[in-house]
């Protein structure tokens, strides 16, 4: 996409442009992760980012890692739009010229070398 993202400061004005959902994080953890919504999970509804986060036992603790996952991933997107385009190059006749030539004196190489007898070994 070509669209540079604004990414505001504060974080009620970043979840204002987001949608949010919380879930059970499964895994290790027992009682206090299979009966708790501390999971978070925030989409960014203008670039459709989408980050998860479940490691801290609190939800407003996954809620501000989740935050700080998604201002990483715009400043990642903007800055792409900043990076200078490739400019694709194509090996020069000579370069592949040379090259052709290398293969062809390492086969000739190659071809001079002779099968060992089995008395030989």
């Amino acid at each position: 996409m070509d669209v540079r993202y604004h990414i505001p400061d504060d974080d009620a004005a970043l979840l204002a442009e987001c949608e949010v959902q919380t879930f059970r994080g499964t895994g290790p953890g027992g009682q206090g992760v299979n009966t708790t919504d501390s999971a978070v999970r925030i989409r960014h509804l203008p670039s459709g980012y989408t980050v998860i986060c479940r490691r801290e036992r609190s939800q407003l603790q996954n809620k501000r890692e989740c935050l700080d996952r998604l201002r990483q991933r715009l400043e990642q997107h903007n800055a792409a739009l900043d990076a200078p385009k490739r400019v694709p190059t194509r090996k020069s006749r000579a370069v592949k010229a040379r090259q052709v030539e290398a293969k062809r004196r390492h086969a000739r190489l190659k071809r001079t070398r002779e099968r060992v007898q089995p008395g030989e070994e």
